[in-house]
């Protein structure tokens, strides 16, 4: 990896959004990077938002809606468009989602880490709640020996995920069902059938409020038969 292109997908949620865009610019990294938030319809008060807070911020923002009329979610098309950007600048692909914290020194450790490890397909940082607690989703770690690098078997999640040139340039996200909504499982299950490992960086950990962008989700906790109800009814969120 010669760099790494930084992404964000957002749509609304423009207070937590503009906390994860602060965070990811006032990182301590020395590696060569571009951050870009990729704008899923939010609404046009939110758009002139981002579009205000890229100018004085410099980060790239490019606005979904300008390629595709499809409704959000468009995660798939995100990840497609980021791709090929990322391999045409043999750069790693670096997911910080728009309700993830990181620390200063997150990024560069996590590339860091990632480029040590030649067959690494996905790196990915552990998330906490405010009081340094492993939360969702990794709550499969949690109770296990953390500050480690752990090789994992279950999938990872894109809060804050590095995919190394490597992976992209194995397995081609146009390949990816365009039924589903979201990718991280899958994309994880494919690093490894490609012969690649995933590791989990539990030395490295990030704020994640999870949900924070797509609020209705929460009800996955506070009510699942509801959730489970509008997931179906509504055929959204599809994993």
């Amino acid at each position: 990896m010669k760099c790494i292109h930084i992404i964000t997908p957002v749509k609304d949620s423009i207070e937590l959004t503009l906390q994860t865009v602060e965070a990811v610019l006032n990182s301590e990294i020395t590696v060569p990077f571009r951050y870009t938030i990729y704008n899923d319809f939010s609404t046009d008060e939110n758009t002139k938002r981002l579009e205000e807070a890229s100018r004085k911020m410099g980060f790239e923002l490019v606005n979904l809606s300008e390629f595709t009329s499809h409704p959000s979610p468009n995660y798939l098309l995100t990840l497609q468009m980021a791709q090929e950007k990322a391999v045409a600048a043999e750069a790693g692909l670096l997911i910080v989602e728009s309700d993830v914290i990181v620390k200063k020194h997150t990024l560069q450790a996590l590339f860091d880490g990632a480029q040590f490890r030649k067959e690494c397909g996905i790196a990915a940082a552990v998330t906490v709640d405010e009081k340094e607690e492993v939360n969702y989703p990794y709550l499969y770690v949690k109770g296990k020996e953390l500050n480690m690098v752990l090789p994992v078997k279950k999938h990872l999640s894109f809060c804050c995920s590095l995919l190394t040139t490597s992976f992209l340039r194995a397995f081609d996200f146009h390949s990816l069902n365009p039924e589903k909504n979201w990718f991280d499982v899958t994309i994880s299950h494919q690093s490894l059938k490609k012969g690649f490992v995933n590791y989990l960086f539990t030395n490295l950990t990030v704020w994640h409020r999870p949900h924070g962008s797509r609020p209705w989700k929460l009800l996955k906790y506070s009510n699942s038969l509801k959730y489970y109800w509008l997931k179906l009814a509504k055929g959204i969120d599809k994993i």
